[in-house]
């Protein structure tokens, strides 16, 4: 697969986790200094990454919760758990993500995991 084909793929997989008004919202905000990053996470992340067929995109969303929690990512984990819910986890599945987490991560970080996932799921 060239490049450009990858990073079409990518911004399908991209839009089908996080949703077309996230995608659009990144895309609308890329400059002439981000664009390359931008390209970068569409074939990279989303057309290599998240296209692989090794794991399911629920799997893949269960693991991406748990390095955005390790990392104290808050801004990425909240959009990454409403990818989670589109990929059919239910909350209590991302409960016990963090849960799980809390072991190896740290109290504290999964402490504020449960709050950011919490605002997410109340605001729908």
């Amino acid at each position: 697969m060239d490049d450009a084909s990858r990073a079409a793929q990518g911004i399908t997989v991209r839009r089908e986790v996080l949703g077309d008004a996230h995608v659009d919202r990144a895309l609308a905000g890329s400059t002439a200094f981000s664009r390359d990053f931008q390209d970068l996470v569409a074939r990279y992340a989303w057309g290599d990454i998240w296209s692989r067929p090794g794991l399911s995109r629920a799997e893949r969303s269960m693991l991406t919760l748990t390095a955005l929690t390790v990392l104290r990512q808050e801004a990425e984990l909240a959009i990454h758990v409403r990818g989670a819910l589109r990929n059919g986890l239910a909350p209590e599945q991302i409960a016990e993500v963090f849960l799980h987490a809390a072991v190896y991560a740290g109290m504290p970080a999964v402490n504020r995991t449960f709050a950011v996932a919490q605002q997410v799921l109340e605001a729908g």
